[in-house]
């Protein structure tokens, strides 16, 4: 019998979901980021065993996972999980369209006959909803002064080597008048390995918000820990690109 469908974060929710399936596969930077963000607006998630194949010890499983838009469109990923590296633990990845997913199971060493042995199909029923604005930051329990303290110590810990890229006294001003604040990890377009991108979001007292892109690394001569703040999620994504091709080689 197959195994069951992996096990999902406690958080039920259609966002819970999806940064499970994304934090477990090996391959979740290569998902296009307009799928990422179309994601921020899903109603609700669905996921079905698609296939299945166990054979000499060996076994692969794919997976559908369905999400329904505020649009009332579906919006579905793949997931491939097996068992087929050097040390047969089970590895995850993900896949936008099934035809990927096709040519990630061909890749992997089971039979060539070991086509899907089964085949579950449970579309999603069209669902007519009233369009809804795309979900914002969530900021919880608003305290000024936490966000406040938060903004001052991620600007102190900023060592971008360009102090020109560095946020500003201006920057520093504006989010004194924060009051609330949400730190999320950067998903989407590919990381170079051994960085992190962080997105702090604050909340301003006139209702605005204000977003800061925080790089963590350790691409540094001695291999030390190091935090660089950038305005935008592209110029920090364009710092990541230059640090990785300028890494200093260890001793």
């Amino acid at each position: 019998m197959p195994d069951p469908l992996p096990d999902l974060a406690s958080d039920t929710s259609p966002d819970g979901q999806l940064r499970s399936l994304l934090g477990r596969a090996l391959n979740s930077f290569e998902l296009p980021d307009d799928t990422v963000a179309r994601l921020d607006s899903a109603l609700a998630h669905d996921s079905t065993l698609h296939s299945a194949h166990h054979s000499a010890g060996l076994h692969r499983e794919t997976y559908r996972h369905t999400w329904l838009l505020a649009d009332g469109s579906p919006l579905t990923l793949w997931e491939l999980v097996h068992n087929t590296g050097r040390d047969r633990t089970p590895q995850h990845e993900v896949y936008v369209t099934e035809d990927e997913l096709h040519l990630a199971t061909g890749r992997l060493p089971l039979p060539p006959e070991c086509a899907p042995d089964f085949t579950l199909q449970a579309p999603l029923s069209p669902t007519l909803l009233p369009p809804v604005p795309p979900r914002g930051h969530v900021y919880g329990h608003v305290d000024p002064d936490r966000s406040v303290d938060h903004a001052r110590r991620l600007l102190r810990r900023a060592e971008n080597p360009d102090a020109a890229t560095r946020p500003g006294p201006g920057t520093s001003r504006l989010l004194s008048g924060a009051c609330a604040h949400e730190i999320t990890q950067a998903f989407g377009r590919r990381l170079s390995q051994g960085f992190a991108l962080y997105e702090h979001a604050f909340l301003l007292r006139d209702g605005c918000e204000v977003s800061l892109w925080e790089v963590e690394h350790t691409a540094t001569r001695d291999g030390r820990h190091m935090c660089e703040v950038y305005l935008t999620q592209e110029a920090a994504r364009t710092a990541i690109e230059h640090r990785a091709s300028t890494r200093p080689a260890r001793r």
